[in-house]
């Protein structure tokens, strides 16, 4: 299979649901993120529980979600609560292996921006906010994130620190999760080194090193044995285009 073959998005969905191989518990965020966690409770991870902010626990959502509060997202849930019993009994309680986040920018060591593009009092760009995401960042056992990539989103600095990740190289001590583990664009798939800052591990078919630096707003760490991303599958595309994204809202570029 070619890459004509398949979208930017595509590729980054699937990348994103390989990830997920062997987890069990995942809070998801609607969008990128909850195809991606839907997709690999259909492939690698069919015993995965999705959470969802407005306080549902393993739910398997019939259709694409068009917000957090839609009413698919209670389709065949184990357990239906409020937003508060799931974040204090759930989340804070260290129930949540891994959280899935999307993000509007994201530095070097992982911190996340939904909040704001410019100065927080009189920004460019007002963006949708936090929502839970801050205490997911916080709290989850480890953060995955998915996320276009260009010099405008992979920034040296986030204009305003919505979602906490490695700070400037080292979490709290008080803090419960490990923070950013995994961020998957388009070009490819970046982990953590122990100093909390942020590094090339996997580049998608078609492209290349150059290209990441490219679209990279600071001069990245490159793994040293960079791995080859796998191309999707013609099931996981059949997936994506017939049961996840049909209309292709997310997908189609």
């Amino acid at each position: 299979m070619s890459e004509a073959e398949y979208s930017r998005s595509e590729m980054m969905i699937v990348a994103s649901a390989r990830q997920l191989a062997g987890e069990r518990v995942c809070f998801v965020g609607i969008g990128p993120p909850n195809i991606a966690c839907n997709l690999a409770k259909r492939t690698v991870a069919p015993d995965l529980e999705l959470v969802y902010e407005a306080g549902v626990y393993g739910a398997a959502p019939q259709r694409l979600p068009l917000s957090i509060g839609d009413p698919t997202l209670v389709t065949g849930a184990v357990s239906v609560t409020n937003m508060f019993e799931l974040f204090a009994y759930y989340l804070q309680r260290g129930l949540v292996d891994v959280a899935f986040l999307g993000a509007s920018q994201i530095d070097r060591f992982g911190n996340v921006n939904t909040t704001v593009i410019g100065e927080y009092a009189s920004p460019k760009v007002r963006l949708p906010g936090s929502g839970g995401a801050c205490d997911i960042a916080i709290n989850a056992h480890k953060l995955f994130v998915i996320m276009p990539q260009s010099t405008r989103s992979f920034v040296k600095e986030v204009d305003f620190v919505t979602s906490p990740g490695h700070l400037t190289g080292k979490r709290p001590d008080d803090w419960p999760g490990k923070g950013p583990a995994i961020v998957v664009t388009g070009f490819g798939v970046y982990k953590f080194a122990p100093d909390g800052e942020m590094y090339l591990a996997s580049l998608h078919p078609g492209v290349t090193v150059d290209d990441v630096r490219a679209n990279c707003a600071w001069e990245i760490a490159i793994a040293d044995d960079v791995a080859q991303t796998p191309r999707p599958s013609d099931e996981e595309l059949r997936l994506i285009r017939e049961d996840l994204d049909p209309e292709g809202i997310y997908t189609s570029r």
